[in-house]
Formats: structure tokens, C-alpha cells, sequence
């Protein structure tokens, strides 16, 4: 479990915020007849730009189904998506992969690093195969932020695991993508190294204005974002704003094994 830390949250307004991403009516099913499975049922959500949303519910609950339906990583069955003023639902494989590299940031409990590259290679990686060349300012904010300035040199193997998911996190910001999602990004981490990159992406949002989705069962993570959305069976259920730890884990308590709400 990750280490509790009081976090200020500066980041949003205090009045309705702008939509980074919107989804409605969304339906996602497997199977069919007697075997089909829905995922997600008629689910209606606003994600608010430069804010951090979690994403919690029990195990089937369908959270990390909305969180890759969201980000185009996955098909719905009906509804639609928009990731700003862009329909994603129904795109073409080439734009929705164009989208997906130009306007989403991406990090995921596995770090997804190449052995053979330094930090800095593995930061700059997704824009070097896209053509582009980073914004040296807003790349050495990105690496101030995270803490990695002393280490953009080592490669994977000379770094702990909470160094390797900070360059995860940077290769997400450094593109300036309008979004990014997570999955949770701090599975893999113990509580000290997941305190840091949880802190890291909190400060994202504060500091850079970043948009942040993030699907996790901890309690304490949940505790860094602005908002939680709680999902059961498929829908979302409750919404929960300025969490702490200890408001999230009673929250989730009224969850049974079956993940229905109590």
C-alpha cells in the first residue's frame, strides 16, 4: 500500500472546468446470448482538463474497460467518445493511431522501457519514431518535475524501480499530450517509490496542467487525484471530490465481494 501524503491541490478551478475527454451512453459487451458479458452499461462521463480523476471499483467492475475505451485502446459497442472536440468512436485504424500518439500520453504498471536506451532516449523515444523534435523547455520542465535530471544518462537496468516508472511518467508528459491515462501506474512500486511518482503526478497537474484518468484499488493513490469515480457493475455509481485515504477506503467498504453496492 502506498505511503499516505498530504497533497495541495492547486490544479482546476473552482468553477465548471473545460472537458479533456467525454464519453456517452458508452456500451462495451462480450459474447452474446446467454454468454454475453457487458462490461460497461450506458455509462455517461465528463473528464475536467488539468484535473487528476481516479478510477476505482471492485475487480470486474469495468474500470479499466472505461479507462481503455476513453483512450481508444479499445472498441465500444455503442456510445461515443470524444477526447476534446474529436469523435474517436468510429475513427479510421490510422487517424485513431495518429490520436493516440500526437494527443495521448500513456503509463501503465509495466514501465515499458527498451533495455538499450538511457532515460533521456526512452523520454524522447515516442516523438523520435513520430518525426518530431521535443520542446528542449518544456522537456527540461518535464524532467525537473520528476526529479530525473541527475540520471537521464542511465539506462533501465541502472535505475530502481521508482526511477524507471518516473521516466515512464516523463515519456507520457513530454509529447504535451492533452491527456493521459494510467493504469495502475503504481502497481508495481513499493509505498516509497509509489509516494514519489504519485507526487509526481500530482505535481503535473499543478505545475504543467496536465489532465490526468488513472485507474486504481488503492485508497491512498486515489487519494492524490481531485475527483474519484466509483464503478459497479458496469456503471458508475458515486463521485467523490477532494478524497482523502481514509474517505476513499470507507467509500469502497460499501462494496460486497460481488463488487454491488451495499
Amino acid at each position: 500500500m502506498t505511503t499516505a501524503v498530504s497533497i495541495p491541490r492547486t490544479g482546476g478551478s473552482g468553477g465548471h472546468a473545460a472537458v479533456a475527454a467525454r464519453g456517452r451512453r458508452i456500451v462495451k459487451s462480450y459474447g452474446s446470448g446467454e454468454t454475453r458479458v457487458t462490461a460497461l452499461d450506458q455509462v455517461d462521463v465528463d473528464i475536467a482538463r488539468g484535473r487528476f480523476t481516479a478510477i476505482m471499483g471492485p475487480s470486474g467492475s469495468g474500470k479499466s474497460t472505461l479507462m481503455h475505451c476513453l483512450a481508444g485502446l479499445d472498441t465500444v459497442t455503442s456510445g461515443q467518445i470524444w477526447i476534446d472536440e474529436t469523435e474517436i468512436t468510429g475513427l479510421k485504424d490510422k487517424k485513431l493511431t495518429r490520436l493516440r500518439r500526437d494527443r495521448i500520453g500513456f503509463i501503465f504498471q509495466a514501465f515499458n522501457l527498451l533495455p538499450t536506451l538511457n532515460a533521456i532516449e526512452n523520454i524522447t523515444l515516442p516523438m523520435d519514431i513520430a518525426g518530431r523534435k521535443p520542446d528542449r523547455a518544456w522537456l527540461d520542465r518535464v524532467v525537473e518535475t520528476v526529479g530525473l535530471a541527475g540520471r537521464l544518462k542511465h539506462r533501465p537496468n541502472q535505475l530502481s524501480g521508482g526511477q524507471q516508472q518516473r521516466v515512464a511518467v516523463a515519456r507520457a508528459l513530454a509529447a504535451r499530450p492533452e491527456i493521459i491515462f494510467g493504469d495502475e501506474p503504481t502497481g508495481n512500486l513499493d509505498s516509497r517509490a509509489g509516494a514519489e511518482v504519485l507526487g509526481f503526478l500530482r505535481r503535473s497537474v499543478d505545475e504543467l496542467g496536465q489532465t490526468i484518468v488513472m485507474v486504481t484499488h488503492d485508497a491512498v493513490a486515489a487519494s492524490y487525484a481531485d475527483r474519484v469515480l466509483y464503478l459497479a457493475d458496469g456503471r458508475i455509481v458515486d463521485e467523490m471530490h477532494q478524497p482523502t485515504a481514509e474517505m476513499v477506503f470507507e467509500r469502497m467498504k460499501h462494496f460486497d465481494a460481488r463488487g454491488r453496492v451495499s
